[in-house]
């Protein structure tokens, strides 16, 4: 068994499709160490040899692996090669539904990143929305998000919500659950008229005092019995209120945003089911 491998993310694009399904594979093979470089906007052939040859000099015979979202045949032809492993993210798929739909694939570089106008928009809005309701601002305007998350402080609201306003094009706000809303058990009236919109997020005690530590160490906020009282009596409100709620424990913000927009029935095109599982 190999111990290592030069992995290479190349793209005519961003690289981030090439870069993430790469990264999905690899990670189960936690034993083996991946040493990678991404390789963006390969426009010309020229550009691809330039690569190529840096490839195979870098790596020495050791066959790399290299991930491709490449569209053009002629800049594949560049690097699909004995000397590599070659995965082309679009070749198998693209066959298969221009089987499946009867009809050839326009195989243009960068049609996924097209955005309308109101695309735009619905994002930048969302964004500002974001930014302005952050931490418990403007509680007053709630009955405008899309969705609004609740938790103790250091438990991972902020970041869900940017990755939900940005990524997603929603209107997302997030309270924090302070000492006073966390002693007398009870949420203000702008959540109370909007719990349909609603998220309580949690973590184990542990993952919460270690972000704390880091923060604020030595302190009594970051003490492991601090955390876990906090996040005891912040599931306790979520349970009187009946908010639903997930764990950041051990998940991504992507993750977690997903989770949070099909519990509240959200729809980002086609990416959110309504289907309740």
């Amino acid at each position: 068994m190999r111990k290592s491998k030069d992995v290479y993310y190349i793209s005519d694009g961003t690289g981030i499709v090439a870069n993430n399904l790469g990264k999905a594979l690899i990670c189960q093979f936690p034993k083996i160490n991946f040493n990678e470089e991404k390789f963006p906007f390969i426009a010309t052939v020229a550009k691809a040899k330039k690569i190529m040859d840096y490839i195979l000099k870098r790596s020495a015979g050791r066959r790399p692996l290299i991930f491709s979202t490449i569209i053009s045949q002629e800049t594949i032809a560049v690097f699909n090669v004995p000397e590599v492993e070659f995965f082309d993210a679009y070749a198998f798929f693209l066959e298969r539904l221009e089987n499946c739909l009867d009809v050839k694939a326009q195989r243009v570089p960068g049609a996924s990143r097209k955005v309308t106008g109101m695309d735009i928009d619905r994002r930048v809005e969302a964004i500002h929305y974001c930014m302005e309701h952050d931490d418990g601002t403007k509680t007053s305007e709630y009955d405008m998000a899309d969705a609004i998350i609740l938790g103790v402080s250091r438990a991972g609201k902020t970041p869900i919500s940017v990755y939900m306003a940005s990524q997603m094009g929603m209107k997302t706000a997030n309270f924090p659950l302070t000492d006073k809303f966390l002693s007398e058990y009870y949420l203000p009236d702008s959540i109370v008229r909007n719990l349909k919109r609603s998220t309580g997020i949690t973590t184990i005690p542990e993952f919460l005092r270690n972000v704390r530590e880091k923060r604020y160490p030595g302190s009594n906020y970051a003490r492991l019995a601090t955390c876990r009282d906090e996040i005891k009596r912040a599931e306790q409100i979520f349970q009187k209120y009946h908010i639903p709620v997930i764990s950041s424990a051990g998940k991504s913000i992507e993750e977690m945003a997903t989770q949070i927009a099909q519990g509240l029935n959200l729809s980002k095109g086609a990416f959110v089911s309504h289907i309740k599982l």
